[in-house]
């Protein structure tokens, strides 16, 4: 089995693949303080829960936004399971091109999810990841990654607002019934979740003038539930697109050492 973890600022997507398939998955909240032993037990702990014992893990692969939290994750790997982590950066032979300046400075998590959009659906192809940001990849025509977009996710924008202006509450992410608010509890949901969509739109309708031609436009990412099914030029949603990303990129660096 193959051990997937994608370290996030606010949360922990793990998934466990036998071969292509992804048989199970958990999300936990990502806690800097945590040592290797603390998190073993609960990767452990859970895994066992749901049936699955880690100890049969064969390969790690971690994608990892969070710089202080990646050795974690490696030392575990050396640790409990006598592995060595494959880590996703630009220096790997991931399959495709980043034409990004720097290279270095693309998050691991967009650089799954750009193999594995390609992989899965092609180019040119826009990536959507709504998490603690809301981010924008684009890969060209030749399967190239050659930028994007970073902007506020909606759950930071609503924790902003809370924490910024003394008088607004905090929120639930969901929509009002209307754009016009009658209280500041739905005037706040309709900013930020009709705000959302129409950054959405017009931000894919933007990179699409700027390509030239139709492109495809697809979504991921946590928080991508709460605000998909009112934007209009997403074509889908895939949920679990970094780990699969993880996974195709973990098997091309095992196969090259080979």
């Amino acid at each position: 089995m193959l051990l997937a973890i994608d370290v996030g600022n606010t949360q922990i997507a793990a998934g466990l693949y036998e071969k292509d398939q992804l048989k199970a998955h958990w999300r936990l909240s990502s806690t800097r303080e945590h040592t290797e032993d603390e998190t073993w037990v609960l990767l452990d702990s859970i895994c066992r829960a749901n049936g699955y014992d880690l100890r049969q893990t064969t390969g790690l692969a971690i994608s990892s936004v969070v710089p202080d939290m990646t050795p974690t994750f490696e030392k575990l790997a050396g640790k409990y399971l006598d592995l060595e982590a494959v880590v996703v950066s630009d220096a790997l032979d991931l399959g495709i091109r980043i034409l990004y300046n720097p290279p270095a400075n693309v998050g691991a998590d967009r650089i799954c999810n750009a193999v594995a959009g390609l992989a899965k659906y092609g180019a040119p192809l826009i990536i959507v990841d709504l998490g603690t940001a809301t981010t924008f990849d684009v890969l060209s025509a030749e399967g190239d990654y050659f930028g994007g977009v970073i902007a506020p996710g909606v759950a930071m924008s609503s924790s902003i607002l809370h924490q910024r202006a003394a008088k607004l509450p905090r929120v639930a992410l969901q929509f009002p019934e209307k754009v016009i608010g009658n209280s500041t509890e739905k005037s706040m949901q309709a900013g930020l979740m009709y705000g959302t969509v129409e950054m959405i739109d017009g931000l894919v309708r933007r990179i699409q003038e700027e390509i030239g031609e139709p492109v495809r436009a697809i979504a991921t990412g946590g928080l991508a539930r709460f605000i998909i099914d009112k934007v209009e030029r997403i074509e889908m949603t895939d949920p679990f697109l970094t780990l699969d990303g993880l996974r195709l990129i973990y098997e091309r660096v095992k196969n090259n050492r080979t």
